[in-house]
């Protein structure tokens, strides 16, 4: 699993959809699907902002041990 995997399993155990996640993070629905998808690299501000919004670790979200 990588950090794009993780995040995409978070918004989906969430309930919320790549627009509501956007809107989160500021940002328009298409450069957060490029994140989601692996496509272009998720920026540290947004790792921590998805990490403080679903209440988990930012070493979780990264998946270090």
């Amino acid at each position: 699993m990588n950090i794009y995997r993780r995040v995409r399993d978070l918004r989906e155990d969430n309930d919320k959809t790549q627009k509501e996640i956007a809107d989160v993070l500021n940002m328009q629905l298409t450069v957060y699907r490029r994140y989601e998808s692996g496509e272009r690299e998720l920026p540290l501000w947004a790792a921590i902002k998805l990490a403080n919004y679903y209440n988990v670790t930012l070493d979780y979200l990264v998946e270090r041990k």
